[in-house]
């Protein structure tokens, strides 16, 4: 029977961190949206053919890996989203749903900011990521949309054009600026980490990475 919150009756679907992954009804695909910095990093990974070991990741990203790994503990395809890749995202679902020949549900999880002490903070950046990934799944003809997900869509439409300001001027810009440990953890697994100001740059690669087996591969 639907749960009040599992948003089961819309195709796309969206809702906060594992625990909100956990409250969701289970979809077809998860698009995990950590864009500072888990997200973006794999995904300009994933632009130059790169895979990236989940167990990897998990060393750096508390928050999109954990989604990551909790998603790829059912049945769900999970793509990693961003800014960089909205619209590649989109037509990646489109893809995988022509493939399956039938309606694909989609769950995007906005990862957040884990705080130290275990709560999930709210990151505008995330919001901005997984409502622009809707509004491009709605613009191919995927508007079947959740209220959570389609006012996470409006946010994204009406602040385009504001996203690298947003995103430099966020919390998490601001903390990523000041120096994190995070940065060089990413270093040390190969990976290049993908600064604020380039996080904001929306679709600027049509690199999509997915996850399988272990690791994160470019979608194909």
């Amino acid at each position: 029977m639907p749960q009040p919150f599992d948003q089961s009756t819309y195709q796309v679907r969206l809702e906060w961190g594992t625990a909100g992954l956990a409250r969701l009804a289970p979809a077809d695909i998860v698009v995990v949206v950590d864009v500072l910095r888990f997200s973006s990093t794999v995904t300009d990974a994933a632009a130059t053919g790169r895979a990236v070991p989940l167990a990897d990741a998990l060393t750096w990203s508390r928050n999109g890996a954990a989604v990551a790994a909790a998603a790829a503990s059912g049945d769900a395809t999970v793509l990693v989203g961003s800014l960089r890749n909205a619209a590649a995202v989109a037509r990646a679902v489109l893809e995988i749903q022509n493939r399956r020949q039938a309606r694909t549900s989609v769950a995007v999880i906005a990862a957040g900011e884990l705080t130290d002490d275990g709560d999930l903070r709210f990151a505008v950046e995330d919001l901005l990521g997984a409502g622009t990934i809707i509004a491009a799944l709605s613009d191919l003809g995927a508007d079947h949309t959740s209220p959570e997900a389609a006012a996470a869509c409006e946010s994204a439409r009406g602040l385009r054009r504001a996203m690298r300001h947003l995103l430099t001027a966020s919390g998490s810009g601001k903390e990523i600026a000041a120096g994190v440990d995070t940065t060089a953890q990413i270093e040390a697994t190969g990976l290049v980490p993908t600064a604020p100001a380039a996080a904001a740059e929306v679709d600027a690669t049509d690199a999509v990475p997915i996850l399988e087996g272990a690791a994160f591969v470019p979608f194909v």
